[in-house]
């Protein structure tokens, strides 16, 4: 290792070795490692990884077969393969070599080989989610639309949970939503929640959360200046790219969006290295691919150098393979059509070596092997050189659960991110207006119930009064006519009298009879008038 560089390894030329630096200054504008399964590409990162955090570079790694963790410690010289290791250090020049470890901090998404890695929904923003989801333009608005509205009413969105409850928030409301931002349809809606619920399935949720990240976490150097290896366990998102895309692409832009512009400094603030780069590229919507070229370019200006590696070159689109100035290419192997146009692809992109053919080393190149070309001080890439690779000096294998277990609890970060925090936000404030709303219209329901059963009761009272004030006017109207009626000592005197009456009738008439028509005189005139007159008067007396 040079002042200004890191040794890759020792090119073979017709006049002997020739050292091939990696330049530090040129080391953030990128770079690529591919080749074959089992031709050398972990041994050939593990060794590049480990020497950018000697020079004081912090850098992260995704470690996708679970055996880059080793770089956490120092090798062995009873090893499997330690003897190869050695020779080859012997072979290319490296005096004194011995093995050391290298200060790392392990990170887990889903918290359990390392610390969690969160970040919450807003930080990544409904722009790049819309694009790992492949919205279309519709489905996107909405989905800015919901985030809009969110911000307006002060509805944090930290998890999944959040912009699922703020979606179905969206749905319920969609035409007051509708009126004042456009249209939201509940089709669109529901296309953005399958895709969420695929996200979720993935891990999505161990993902989006909080305490989130701080980005600066991956910039530590420790006590020795040296720079932290940040040890990715990524062998279980191998079975979810989806959430792998979401979060390499989520880390390589907030970094974007975070760090200063540095233009070229003197060595890279952060390197990534992405292993199994396929898997943010694969079925990958064109939206997203333009999303990861555009951060690839940019990048740079931060400081940032992104390294990936992939078995095949061709696996990385043009737009971003363009960008990768420091190329080390293992062996191919030329078995089909399309390996046979990755070896093409791979020998064109180099700076021709009049004394190498590189379509036909590519395929002869043995393990530990590699063709390298490496940006110049002037920014220009180097002949490309048939290169024996140098061997790492920490342990070329996975740690075990202890060493691992040892490694997290003395970390910078022990304890910052291992407790989720769920604090309030959008799906717990949109529940409590939903149980609220819901408490209301059921005090409203029973109030409502309790007036009618209310009105019930006073139309029953007002009627049992109304018959009860008949009732009582019947019995005042029946006391007055018993009242009215005369009593047996006036019914027995008007008995009395009338029959006194009759009699004194009966009497005065038989005496004017019989002056009128002669006394005593029984004649039949006399008679005849008597009984008229009696009559006459009797119903007088009457």
């Amino acid at each position: 290792m040079s002042d200004t560089g890191i040794f890759i390894g020792l090119g073979q030329t017709k006049d002997g070795g020739q050292p091939q630096y990696l330049n530090l200054r040129r080391a953030n504008r990128h770079g690529l490692i591919a080749g074959a399964t089992g031709t050398g590409k972990t041994v050939t990162l593990q060794g590049i990884a480990e020497s950018f955090s000697a020079q004081g570079v912090p850098v992260f790694l995704a470690d996708v077969k679970g055996d880059l963790s080793g770089v956490s410690m120092a090798g062995s010289p009873t090893a499997k393969n330690a003897d190869k290791l050695v020779a080859r250090a012997k072979e290319i020049g490296v005096e004194n070599y011995s093995y050391a470890d290298n200060p790392a901090i392990f990170w887990d998404l889903y918290g359990e080989q390392g610390h969690p890695i969160r970040t919450t929904v807003s930080e990544m923003g409904p722009l790049l989610l819309a694009r790992l989801m492949g919205l279309n333009e519709t489905q996107e608005g909405v989905l800015n639309i919901a985030f809009r509205y969110a911000d307006e009413e002060g509805l944090l969105l930290l998890d999944l949970g959040d912009l699922q409850s703020m979606l179905a928030h969206c749905s319920e409301n969609a035409d007051m939503l509708s009126a004042k931002y456009g249209n939201v349809t509940k089709a669109s809606v529901g296309a953005i929640q399958r895709q969420l619920l695929q996200l979720d399935s993935q891990g999505g949720g161990h993902f989006f959360g909080e305490p989130a990240l701080d980005i600066h976490d991956f910039m530590k150097v420790d006590e020795k200046g040296r720079g932290y290896i940040n040890v990715l366990a990524a062998d279980k998102l191998m079975q979810s790219p989806k959430l792998y895309a979401t979060f390499l692409l989520w880390l390589v832009s907030e970094l974007f969006e975070t760090l200063p512009e540095v233009g070229d400094p003197e060595k890279p603030v952060l390197v990534f290295f992405f292993d199994e780069a396929h898997l943010l590229f694969d079925d990958a919507p064109k939206a997203l691919l333009d999303k990861i070229e555009q951060v690839v370019r940019l990048i740079r200006s931060k400081g940032v150098g992104v390294y990936f590696i992939t078995q095949n070159p061709i696996d990385i689109p043009e737009d971003v393979a363009g960008q990768l100035g420091n190329r080390v290419q293992h062996a191919l192997r030329a078995f089909t059509p399309r390996d046979q146009k990755a070896i093409q692809a791979a020998a064109d992109t180099f700076r021709i070596n009049p004394d190498l053919n590189v379509a036909t080393a590519i395929t002869e190149l043995k393990v530990g092997e590699a063709l390298v070309s490496l940006l110049q001080e002037d920014g220009s890439p180097s002949i490309v050189q048939r290169t024996l690779i140098a061997p790492p000096r920490s342990r070329v294998g996975p740690v075990d659960a202890k060493e691992r277990a040892i490694i997290q609890s003395i970390s910078p970060v022990a304890g910052k991110y291992d407790d989720a925090v769920n604090r309030e936000s959008a799906q717990e404030i949109l529940a409590a207006r939903g149980n609220a709303a819901a408490a209301a219209a059921e005090a409203s329901k029973a109030q409502a119930e309790a007036d009618k059963a209310a009105a019930v009761q006073a139309k029953l009272e007002a009627k049992q009064q109304e018959a009860a004030l008949k009732e009582k006017a019947r019995q005042d109207a029946a006391a007055a006519r018993e009242t009215a009626k005369p009593s047996a000592f006036d019914k027995a005197i008007q008995s009395a009298t009338r029959a006194a009456g009759s009699s004194v009738g009966r009497q005065v008439a038989n005496e004017l009879g019989k002056a009128v028509f002669g006394g005593g005189s029984r004649s039949k005139s006399g008679g005849i008038a008597g009984q008229l007159v009696r009559g006459i008067l009797g119903s007088l007396f009457k």
